[in-house]
């Protein structure tokens, strides 16, 4: 079972980005467009685990809490860089809560023989993929300068900064991930709440 941990969007805010979306997916028709409701803060992503593993990956989850964190959505951006881009996103930005409940997360499940992450934590919502790419931030072999996004990148230039607004996150999920040609589904297996 593929799995990873994660905080849902309020309704309010995935509608906003999901109007965005449809306004804006024209000005890149090859890229891979992320669906609305597949949207969601990754805290850790774990890949293939059997299923007595991702039993002891929630019981482990269930000790990691926090408190609630307040989350601001906006602003975007392009991974690795505007002039060789393989992902659209937008930006999180969040106090140090959002950052410690990821860490501990990752505490945890480095004591179930998971690897740690290997660089800093930095939030982010996928939008769209050139091409099946990978979502890493970090430069790949294959990345070059495209046009991809080009016009999507001068379009949102021209606009006021982007701000899809705030919300407190309450919970975390631990979530299944099952791939399809379609794109991926999610299921939440287990909620964690936040003090």
């Amino acid at each position: 079972m593929r799995i990873f941990v994660a905080i849902d969007l309020d309704l309010e805010i995935r509608a906003k980005i999901g109007r965005f979306l449809d306004g804006v997916r024209g000005f890149a028709p090859e890229a891979r467009w992320v669906r609305p409701e597949s949207l969601h803060v990754t805290l850790k992503f774990i890949g293939e685990q059997k299923a007595e593993q991702v039993k002891a990956v929630a019981e482990a989850l269930k000790r990691v809490t926090g408190p609630s964190v307040e989350i601001q959505f906006g602003g975007y951006g392009f991974f690795p860089s505007a002039k060789a881009p393989r992902v659209f996103w937008i930006g999180i930005q969040a106090g140090r809560e959002l950052g410690n409940l990821a860490n501990n997360v990752d505490a945890a499940m480095a004591k179930l023989g998971i690897p740690r992450e290997e660089r800093a934590f930095s939030p982010h919502l996928t939008l769209a993929r050139r091409g099946g790419g990978s979502g890493s931030p970090r430069w790949r072999k294959g990345d070059e300068p495209n046009a991809t996004f080009s016009v999507l990148d001068k379009r949102l230039g021209a606009m006021d900064s982007l701000d899809f607004g705030t919300m407190t996150a309450r919970e975390y999920c631990l979530y299944q991930s099952q791939l399809s040609p379609g794109g991926s589904k999610y299921t939440k297996l287990h909620r964690f709440a936040l003090q």
